[in-house]
């Protein structure tokens, strides 16, 4: 296992030794195209800035407020009976919008229920399996000055809904 980890920590020394080498060779200037990137980056970040802010109002309002525990204890009962435990429902709806909400949601369930637990195990699973749909879409479309969706959002909600089933499935067969 060591000799993984001592792959594992060559690999992007590697990789930047390749980048800049292959830059050499076929006469790119690297440092400057990275300068450049990154000042792009700067760019695209500080006009995302709103956005991003928005969302972590937001998602910070309707977690302190008790919403999403009502809503939680709400849709709790009709989640149950389809595998899902009513904690683990504020998790599905933060990670539609926030994954550092999500992160810290998951890192609650794991103190509260542990992390080999059935709802440990799921939020795990919930978590892995896809980006957050509101952040994704409006950060990258943003950047990109996409103006029309098309089939994005209803794409990336049936992914969601694909994953909450996988997850359901899969923590089943774990727990089984």
């Amino acid at each position: 296992m060591e000799w993984l980890s001592g792959i594992s920590n060559l690999l992007i020394p590697m990789l930047i030794f390749y980048i800049v080498g292959y830059g050499m060779v076929s006469g790119v200037k690297s440092y400057e195209s990275f300068l450049k990137g990154a000042g792009e980056g700067i760019k695209v970040t500080v006009e995302m800035l709103p956005t991003l802010i928005g969302l972590l109002v937001a998602v910070g309002v309707l977690r302190a407020s008790g919403f999403l525990d009502f809503l939680a204890t709400l849709l709790g009962q009709f989640m149950e009976p389809l595998g899902i435990p009513a904690p683990v429902v504020p998790l599905i709806l933060l990670k539609l919008f926030s994954g550092s909400a999500a992160t810290g949601l998951t890192v609650d369930l794991f103190r509260t229920y542990g992390p080999d637990s059935y709802i440990g195990i799921m939020a795990s699973l919930l978590m892995s399996c896809s980006e957050t749909i509101f952040y994704t879409i409006s950060v990258y479309f943003l950047a990109a000055k996409v103006t029309k969706t098309r089939f994005t959002l209803q794409g990336a909600l049936f992914t969601v809904a694909a994953d909450i089933i996988m997850s359901i499935w899969l923590t089943g067969v774990m727990m089984g």
